[in-house]
Protein backbone atom coordinates (compact mmCIF):
# COMPACT_ATOMS: atom_id res chain seq x y z
CA UNK A 1 0.00 0.00 0.00
CA UNK A 2 0.93 3.62 -0.44
CA UNK A 3 -0.01 5.61 2.19
CA UNK A 4 -0.05 9.81 1.57
CA UNK A 5 -1.36 12.34 3.87
CA UNK A 6 -4.75 12.91 5.14
CA UNK A 7 -7.63 14.90 4.09
CA UNK A 8 -9.48 11.76 1.94
CA UNK A 9 -9.95 8.12 2.55
CA UNK A 10 -6.95 7.36 0.03
CA UNK A 11 -4.74 9.38 2.37
CA UNK A 12 -6.20 8.55 5.93
CA UNK A 13 -4.01 5.91 7.58
CA UNK A 14 -0.69 7.83 6.63
CA UNK A 15 -2.12 10.88 9.19
CA UNK A 16 -0.96 7.98 11.82
CA UNK A 17 2.62 6.82 10.40
CA UNK A 18 3.95 10.05 8.70
CA UNK A 19 5.58 11.21 11.85
CA UNK A 20 7.48 8.78 11.87
CA UNK A 21 8.13 8.08 8.23
CA UNK A 22 5.20 5.56 8.81
CA UNK A 23 1.63 6.60 9.84
CA UNK A 24 -6.98 -8.82 17.73
CA UNK A 25 -8.87 -9.63 19.56
CA UNK A 26 -8.64 -6.88 22.53
CA UNK A 27 -8.54 -8.90 25.42
CA UNK A 28 -8.91 -6.79 29.25
CA UNK A 29 -10.62 -4.16 26.43
CA UNK A 30 -12.62 -2.77 29.76
CA UNK A 31 -9.61 -2.04 31.61
CA UNK A 32 -7.79 -0.66 28.49
CA UNK A 33 -11.30 1.53 28.30
CA UNK A 34 -10.46 2.35 31.66
CA UNK A 35 -6.97 3.74 31.56
CA UNK A 36 -7.39 5.88 28.46
CA UNK A 37 -9.62 8.10 30.05
CA UNK A 38 -6.86 9.36 32.15
CA UNK A 39 -4.40 9.23 29.96
CA UNK A 40 -2.16 12.27 28.53
CA UNK A 41 -1.26 13.32 25.25
CA UNK A 42 1.83 11.87 25.21
CA UNK A 43 1.06 8.88 26.69
CA UNK A 44 -1.51 8.37 24.49
CA UNK A 45 0.64 8.42 21.59
CA UNK A 46 3.61 6.24 23.45
CA UNK A 47 0.63 3.49 23.95
CA UNK A 48 -0.61 3.85 20.31
CA UNK A 49 2.75 3.30 19.17
CA UNK A 50 3.65 0.36 21.49
CA UNK A 51 -0.06 -1.83 20.41
CA UNK A 52 0.87 -1.35 16.94
CA UNK A 53 4.17 -3.01 17.30
CA UNK A 54 3.00 -5.49 19.40
CA UNK A 55 0.28 -5.66 16.46
CA UNK A 56 -2.52 -5.24 19.12
CA UNK A 57 -4.87 -3.11 16.00
CA UNK A 58 -7.74 -2.85 18.11
CA UNK A 59 -6.52 -1.19 20.76
CA UNK A 60 -4.17 0.89 18.64
CA UNK A 61 -6.66 2.04 16.72
CA UNK A 62 -9.14 2.81 19.34
CA UNK A 63 -6.67 5.59 20.27
CA UNK A 64 -7.61 7.50 17.55
CA UNK A 65 -9.98 8.73 15.04
CA UNK A 66 -10.25 5.26 13.65
CA UNK A 67 -11.64 3.46 16.06
CA UNK A 68 -15.74 3.97 14.52
CA UNK A 69 -13.79 1.96 10.70
CA UNK A 70 -12.29 -0.75 13.21
CA UNK A 71 -15.51 -1.36 15.44
CA UNK A 72 -17.93 -2.67 13.20
CA UNK A 73 -15.57 -5.44 11.02
CA UNK A 74 -16.23 -8.65 11.01
CA UNK A 75 -13.60 -11.19 11.73
CA UNK A 76 -13.45 -12.13 8.56
CA UNK A 77 -13.13 -8.77 7.46
CA UNK A 78 -10.48 -8.00 10.04
CA UNK A 79 -8.32 -10.57 8.83
CA UNK A 80 -8.48 -9.33 4.74
CA UNK A 81 -7.25 -5.95 6.47
CA UNK A 82 -4.63 -7.32 8.85
CA UNK A 83 -1.67 -7.74 6.22
CA UNK A 84 -2.47 -4.05 5.60
CA UNK A 85 -2.21 -3.02 8.90
CA UNK A 86 0.83 -5.68 9.56
CA UNK A 87 3.13 -3.67 7.03
CA UNK A 88 2.41 -0.39 9.26
CA UNK A 89 3.31 -2.28 12.50
CA UNK A 90 6.95 -3.04 10.53
CA UNK A 91 7.46 0.29 9.73
CA UNK A 92 7.31 1.48 13.42
CA UNK A 93 10.82 2.21 14.66
CA UNK A 94 11.37 0.31 18.34
CA UNK A 95 12.32 3.26 19.72
CA UNK A 96 10.82 6.99 19.95
CA UNK A 97 12.05 10.15 21.70
CA UNK A 98 8.84 12.36 23.13
CA UNK A 99 10.38 15.67 22.57
CA UNK A 100 7.54 17.83 24.10
CA UNK A 101 3.93 18.38 24.46
CA UNK A 102 1.62 21.12 23.95
CA UNK A 103 -2.27 21.33 24.81
CA UNK A 104 -4.41 23.96 23.50
CA UNK A 105 -8.13 23.47 24.52
CA UNK A 106 -9.52 20.43 22.61
CA UNK A 107 -6.75 19.75 21.09
CA UNK A 108 -2.88 19.05 21.51
CA UNK A 109 0.26 18.41 20.05
CA UNK A 110 3.05 15.53 21.03
CA UNK A 111 6.49 16.04 19.35
CA UNK A 112 7.77 12.50 17.97
CA UNK A 113 11.23 11.76 17.00
CA UNK A 114 13.21 8.76 16.35
CA UNK A 115 15.32 7.40 18.69
CA UNK A 116 18.76 6.28 16.12
CA UNK A 117 17.28 9.30 13.76
CA UNK A 118 20.11 11.68 12.81
CA UNK A 119 20.36 14.52 15.91
CA UNK A 120 19.63 17.48 13.34
CA UNK A 121 16.15 15.75 12.61
CA UNK A 122 13.80 17.75 13.71
CA UNK A 123 10.86 16.13 16.04
CA UNK A 124 7.45 15.30 13.95
CA UNK A 125 4.02 16.49 15.08
CA UNK A 126 1.37 14.27 16.03
CA UNK A 127 -1.95 15.95 16.18
CA UNK A 128 -4.85 14.98 19.16
CA UNK A 129 -8.03 16.00 20.02
CA UNK A 130 -9.91 15.62 23.25
CA UNK A 131 -13.01 12.80 22.61
CA UNK A 132 -15.51 12.43 25.15
CA UNK A 133 -12.76 13.64 27.68
CA UNK A 134 -10.26 11.34 26.30
CA UNK A 135 -6.98 12.07 24.45
CA UNK A 136 -7.16 10.22 20.52
CA UNK A 137 -4.96 10.46 17.41
CA UNK A 138 -5.72 12.71 14.86
CA UNK A 139 -8.19 15.78 13.93
CA UNK A 140 -11.88 16.55 13.72
CA UNK A 141 -12.17 17.08 10.12
CA UNK A 142 -10.68 13.80 9.57
CA UNK A 143 -13.17 11.83 12.62
CA UNK A 144 -16.06 13.34 10.63
CA UNK A 145 -14.93 11.22 7.37
CA UNK A 146 -14.14 8.11 9.13
CA UNK A 147 -17.22 8.45 11.20
CA UNK A 148 -18.92 8.51 7.95
CA UNK A 149 -17.45 5.70 6.48
CA UNK A 150 -17.64 3.48 9.46
CA UNK A 151 -16.38 0.09 8.29
CA UNK A 152 -15.94 0.95 5.09
CA UNK A 153 -13.35 3.45 5.66
CA UNK A 154 -10.44 1.16 5.37
CA UNK A 155 -11.20 -0.78 2.64
CA UNK A 156 -12.18 2.33 -0.08
CA UNK A 157 -8.99 3.75 1.25
CA UNK A 158 -7.27 0.98 0.20
CA UNK A 159 -9.16 0.90 -3.00
CA UNK A 160 -8.06 4.45 -3.83
CA UNK A 161 -4.68 3.71 -2.61
CA UNK A 162 -4.22 0.73 -5.27
CA UNK A 163 -6.02 2.53 -7.79
CA UNK A 164 -3.59 5.38 -7.43
CA UNK A 165 -0.47 2.99 -7.24
CA UNK A 166 -1.95 1.06 -10.52
CA UNK A 167 -1.51 4.85 -12.41
CA UNK A 168 1.64 4.94 -11.26
CA UNK A 169 2.78 1.74 -12.10
CA UNK A 170 1.71 2.17 -15.72
CA UNK A 171 2.99 5.14 -16.48
CA UNK A 172 6.24 3.52 -15.19
CA UNK A 173 5.63 0.80 -17.95
CA UNK A 174 5.26 3.43 -20.52
CA UNK A 175 8.76 4.96 -19.65
CA UNK A 176 9.94 1.45 -19.60
CA UNK A 177 9.26 0.73 -23.55
CA UNK A 178 10.20 3.75 -24.45
CA UNK A 179 13.68 3.03 -23.07
CA UNK A 180 13.45 -0.42 -24.09
CA UNK A 181 12.54 0.94 -27.89
CA UNK A 182 15.49 3.68 -27.74
CA UNK A 183 17.86 0.96 -26.87
CA UNK A 184 15.95 -1.98 -29.70
CA UNK A 185 15.22 -0.03 -33.03
CA UNK A 186 12.08 1.22 -31.89
CA UNK A 187 10.35 -2.26 -30.90
CA UNK A 188 8.67 -2.69 -27.91
CA UNK A 189 8.94 -5.69 -24.97
CA UNK A 190 6.79 -7.87 -23.35
CA UNK A 191 6.44 -7.77 -19.76
CA UNK A 192 8.78 -10.32 -18.67
CA UNK A 193 11.18 -8.71 -20.72
CA UNK A 194 10.74 -5.46 -19.16
CA UNK A 195 11.21 -6.85 -15.90
CA UNK A 196 14.33 -8.94 -16.84
CA UNK A 197 16.08 -5.68 -17.76
CA UNK A 198 15.75 -3.96 -14.60
CA UNK A 199 12.94 -1.53 -15.62
CA UNK A 200 9.85 -2.51 -13.91
CA UNK A 201 9.91 -4.15 -10.50
CA UNK A 202 9.26 -7.68 -10.92
CA UNK A 203 6.35 -7.73 -7.78
CA UNK A 204 4.16 -6.67 -10.92
CA UNK A 205 3.64 -10.25 -11.41
CA UNK A 206 1.39 -10.75 -8.49
CA UNK A 207 -1.38 -8.64 -6.87
CA UNK A 208 0.26 -8.74 -3.69
CA UNK A 209 1.41 -5.24 -3.44
CA UNK A 210 -0.93 -3.15 -5.49
CA UNK A 211 -4.06 -5.66 -5.95
CA UNK A 212 -4.20 -5.89 -9.42
CA UNK A 213 -2.99 -8.15 -11.95
CA UNK A 214 -1.18 -6.81 -15.36
CA UNK A 215 -0.63 -8.11 -18.35
CA UNK A 216 0.78 -6.48 -21.79
CA UNK A 217 0.04 -7.50 -24.88
CA UNK A 218 2.47 -6.68 -27.73
CA UNK A 219 1.25 -7.04 -31.74
CA UNK A 220 3.40 -9.22 -34.36
CA UNK A 221 6.27 -6.77 -35.08
CA UNK A 222 6.45 -5.15 -31.73
CA UNK A 223 5.84 -1.46 -32.53
CA UNK A 224 3.06 -1.44 -30.41
CA UNK A 225 1.59 -2.95 -27.21
CA UNK A 226 -1.31 -2.39 -24.93
CA UNK A 227 -1.33 -2.90 -20.93
CA UNK A 228 -4.27 -3.75 -18.88
CA UNK A 229 -5.01 -3.72 -15.24
CA UNK A 230 -7.62 -5.44 -13.34
CA UNK A 231 -8.52 -5.84 -9.94
CA UNK A 232 -7.48 -9.06 -8.03
CA UNK A 233 -10.58 -8.55 -5.83
CA UNK A 234 -12.85 -6.66 -7.67
CA UNK A 235 -14.60 -4.31 -4.84
CA UNK A 236 -11.26 -5.29 -2.12
CA UNK A 237 -8.55 -4.25 -3.73
CA UNK A 238 -9.63 -1.99 -6.39
CA UNK A 239 -13.46 -1.37 -8.29
CA UNK A 240 -11.51 -0.20 -11.33
CA UNK A 241 -10.19 -1.53 -14.83
CA UNK A 242 -7.57 0.41 -16.64
CA UNK A 243 -5.88 0.16 -19.98
CA UNK A 244 -2.69 1.68 -21.54
CA UNK A 245 -1.45 2.18 -24.67
CA UNK A 246 0.30 4.68 -26.57
CA UNK A 247 -2.54 6.82 -26.89
CA UNK A 248 -2.50 7.28 -22.23
CA UNK A 249 -4.30 5.64 -19.81
CA UNK A 250 -8.51 4.78 -19.57
CA UNK A 251 -10.01 3.58 -16.73
CA UNK A 252 -13.88 2.38 -16.11
CA UNK A 253 -15.61 0.42 -13.70
CA UNK A 254 -16.17 -2.93 -15.27
CA UNK A 255 -17.65 -4.99 -12.79
CA UNK A 256 -13.27 -6.43 -12.49
CA UNK A 257 -13.50 -7.40 -16.31
CA UNK A 258 -10.92 -5.75 -18.76
CA UNK A 259 -11.25 -2.65 -20.45
CA UNK A 260 -11.36 -2.76 -24.05
CA UNK A 261 -9.22 -0.35 -25.63
CA UNK A 262 -10.94 1.79 -28.37
CA UNK A 263 -8.55 0.21 -30.95
CA UNK A 264 -9.81 -3.31 -30.31
CA UNK A 265 -13.56 -2.65 -29.83
CA UNK A 266 -15.45 -5.08 -32.59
Amino acid sequence: MNYRRLREPSCAISFLIAPLLLFISCTGCAAFAQNNQTRTPTETVREFYKAMREKRFREAFALSIYKPAIDGLSAEEFNDLRPDFEKLAAAIPEKIEVNGEQISGDGATVFVKIADADKAAEAEPVGLIRDGGTWIIGDHENQEIVKKAGKRFFFEARITAHHNDVQAMLQRISLAELAYASQHNNLYADLPTLIAAGLVPKDIETPETTGYHFHLALTKDAKMWTVGAEPAQYGRTGRLSFVLDQNGIRSGDKGGKPLIAPDEEP
